[in-house]
């Protein structure tokens, strides 16, 4: 995927969280997320995170050990920010391609993509992802080295896509929604089962 169809899925998507965020009732931010143990506002906290200067950073960093999970948290679970400010501050970001040093393109991808699962889902709103993105982002994920990659690739499968033409491994066939298999290979749902 070229960088202007990357980036054009970021704001699509971007676009599309900041408008939910707006409407939604102070008590869905309560909400638990697909994230365990967080909440969709530390979630939709964390994302409104994505283009923090390296300086800004280091404080967090300092207190959370130089962690990357731990500053990942820290950033999110201490942001200051209102829900009215998180809102703006994503709906802001639409256009830019600014983003966190040291990462590529399709990080910011894979963090929307998910992360508006991690919220939309428990609140029970339907937000399908762009099957090409979704490919993308699970390309990406299978190729990122450990430890920054914490899920592992199942073994003995081999994951097939029913919307658009992605497979990975080998084994028994998995087939399922390119969401579902970025959701599986991201941690938030089991490997699809129903379609072996």
């Amino acid at each position: 995927m070229d960088t202007d169809t990357v980036w054009r899925h970021i704001d699509d998507e971007r676009a599309w969280l900041a408008d939910l965020l707006e409407s939604l009732p102070d008590d869905s931010w309560r909400q638990p997320s697909l994230c365990e143990g967080w909440t969709v506002r530390d979630v939709a906290a964390h994302l409104a995170f994505a283009q923090t200067p390296v300086r800004e950073l280091l404080w967090p960093a300092v207190r959370a050990g130089f962690r990357y999970d731990a500053i990942i948290k820290e950033t999110a679970l201490r942001s200051p920010l209102t829900h009215q400010e998180i809102a703006a501050t994503l709906r802001g970001f639409v256009g830019s391609r600014r983003k966190v040093a040291f990462i590529t393109d399709l990080e910011p991808l894979i963090d929307v993509l998910v992360h508006n699962q991690d919220i939309s889902r428990p609140l029970g709103v339907e937000h399908p992802m762009p099957p090409e993105a979704a490919a993308a982002a699970a390309d990406r994920v299978l190729s990122t080295p450990r430890p920054i990659r914490r899920w592992r690739p199942p073994a003995g499968v081999r994951l097939i896509a029913t919307d658009v033409a992605w497979a990975y491994g080998t084994g028994e066939e998995v087939r399922a929604p390119m969401q579902d298999h970025l959701l599986a290979l991201t941690g938030r749902i089991p490997i699809p089962t129903g379609s072996r």
